[in-house]
């Protein structure tokens, strides 16, 4: 059976029980390869004299664009021709720094045809982050916008330098590309296990790890993410998250065209939800993914006032507390679906279509993961770390640590893929997020989930972001201390800080409350993750019994006094 047959028989098994997910688990088997080339194999034979839209790139000024499978296919072929002509070949490593822009499917599909290996790379880096990929990666070729092109002055590396848009001295001008031969005969076939990604984490504990996925991981591993959004064919799915990080791969490029779906790129120079709304009614969206800070912000609208089509909507990212999902299912009859995943991997658990979903949980074990929880001492049981067992690997997993073969020795231990997150899992089989592992923390013996406490601080009106970390402490050892932001309008006093702690305690026990507060922005990475290990380390750093400022305790106020050394 030819690798086009095999691919599409195995997609077309998963959509046929898209809402069946123990006969989708049972039946489903990743399919093999020794050689294959998504872009080749799969995206141009389900081009070929396909007219209907592949993709379609909008903004907030009305502009837009459309563009078919055929038409993909045919301008990617002639890419990767213009590429080749500059001397990019099978195995060279191309960092891609490109926005939501048409250019940016094109190369990513031509360098999947050349047998490249594209390094992803989000338009917020600069020189000195820039300059680590480039060299970490050993990068030939640097596809970019031409007004980010300074960004790379005297810097080494990257011989070949492309630029999108105007045209930049010293650069090759990518509108050149128009003048290449439209069909590609390809010099080299791609084995399966050949490298075709390499993505750098977002690095919350430590510098970015440089993860390596091949020409199957991700092009076929995403059959489990394609299931988990509930893509059908001639759906209109639109995903909120940024180029260059691995959910712009998962859900703007192999999921939906997996599913011969159209991915809507939405370009906007700053986040505005009624215009996402707007958006979301104007172009009949079906399927919609955003992380959980953009459905914050969206349920702070009335939702009843947008008509949208959507069919499907789902959450990624960071686990998502249950208030969100509550109110859209209020305003839409939607419930939103969670799932989780890490860029070493594709979706692995997973709310799917049609299936019960319980408050807090992030769903089941997707077709192709078999999820087991370890704890410290490694047995199996109903909570700990989040494991894949090896002896089924998953097609979907990467291949390693490009640069660190002790780290990937590290997480492939014992017989099982580590992730570093911890778990429980129910009687029905559904398993809840708890933190990473680094994160859980023990007060007074009691084991803490930051997780569990930053889900009813957001609930707050005042609260925008929250972050609990342990803080040292000479009874307990440790208690629970909440960095918190502010939405505009509140103030960082005393009042605001009082009203959050009785909203804690009216919510969760005696043993697991917020003990302190301190009011400030919080740490991030590039990606937007909350930088805990840095929080920690400053709660561990300080003079004992010190105050930062805006710091309250919950001994500052009398109505808390009594029982508060529970």
């Amino acid at each position: 059976m030819s690798a086009t047959k095999r691919f599409i028989e195995t997609r077309d098994r998963l959509l046929r029980l898209r809402e069946d997910l123990a006969a989708a688990r049972q039946e489903f088997e990743w399919p093999q390869f020794d050689e294959f080339n998504w872009a080749r194999d799969y995206f141009d034979v389900i081009a070929r004299d396909n007219d209907r839209p592949a993709l379609r790139v909008v903004d907030d000024g009305g502009h837009g664009e459309t563009l078919s499978f055929e038409h993909l296919a045919r301008r990617s072929s002639q890419v990767a021709n213009w590429l080749s002509g500059l001397g990019v070949g099978h195995g060279d490593p191309i960092l891609v720094m490109l926005g939501n822009v048409t250019a940016l499917w094109e190369t990513m599909l031509a360098a999947i045809k050349i047998g490249a290996v594209i390094v992803p790379a989000t338009t917020l880096l600069e020189h000195e982050d820039l300059a680590d990929r480039i060299a970490r990666g050993g990068v030939k070729t640097v596809v970019t916008h031409s007004r980010l092109t300074d960004r790379l002055d005297g810097m080494d590396g990257a011989p070949i330098r492309i630029a999108v848009g105007e045209e930049v001295p010293g650069w090759l001008d990518y509108a050149t590309s128009w003048q290449a031969e439209r069909r590609f005969v390809p010099s080299v076939n791609t084995k399966a296990d050949d490298l075709l990604f390499l993505y750098f984490t977002s690095g919350t504990t430590a510098r970015p790890k440089l993860v390596a996925h091949t020409q199957a991981s991700y092009p076929v591993g995403h059959l489990s993410t394609m299931y988990w959004l509930g893509l059908k064919p001639g759906d209109v799915h639109l995903n909120l998250s940024s180029p260059g990080w691995a959910k712009h791969a998962w859900s703007c490029f192999f999921a939906p065209w997996s599913a011969q779906a159209c991915v809507l790129a939405y370009q906007y120079e700053r986040f505005d939800p009624p215009r996402l709304l707007d958006q979301l009614v104007r172009s009949r969206v079906t399927t919609f993914c955003a992380p959980p800070t953009v459905w914050r912000m969206l349920i702070q609208q009335d939702l009843r006032r947008w008509p949208v089509a959507l069919r499907e909507a789902v959450s990624a990212g960071e686990p998502l507390n249950p208030e969100v999902i509550e109110q859209v299912q209020r305003a839409w009859g939607l419930t939103i679906r969670d799932g989780y995943g890490q860029t070493e991997t594709t979706a692995q658990i997973g709310n799917s279509p049609c299936q019960p979903v319980k408050a807090g949980s992030m769903g089941r074990p997707l077709p192709g993961y078999e999820i087991v929880l370890r704890d410290p001492e490694g047995r199996i049981g109903e909570e700990g770390e989040i494991c894949i067992d090896l002896s089924r690997r998953p097609a979907s997993l990467m291949c390693g640590y490009l640069d660190d073969s002790e780290r990937t020795v590290e997480v492939m231990r014992d017989g099982y893929y580590h992730t570093g997150d911890v778990a429980s899992r129910d009687a029905d089989g559904y398993l809840s997020y708890v933190g990473r592992m680094d994160d859980v923390f023990k007060s007074s013996d009691y084991r803490i989930s930051p997780f569990e406490l930053e889900s009813v601080l957001v609930e707050h009106a005042a609260v925008v972001e929250a972050a609990v970390v342990p803080s040292p402490d000479a009874l307990r050892l440790a208690v629970p201390k909440a960095f918190v932001t502010l939405g505009a309008g509140h103030l960082a006093d005393a009042d605001t800080a009082r009203s959050i702690f009785e909203h804690v305690r009216a919510r969760v026990s005696a043993y697991k409350r917020i003990r302190r507060l301190e009011f400030k922005a919080l740490p991030k990475t590039i990606s937007g993750k909350i930088r805990r290990v840095e929080l920690r380390n400053a709660e561990l750093a300080r003079a004992s019994g010190g105050r930062n400022a805006n710091e309250f305790w919950e001994e500052d106020f009398s109505e808390f006094s009594a029982g508060t050394r529970r």
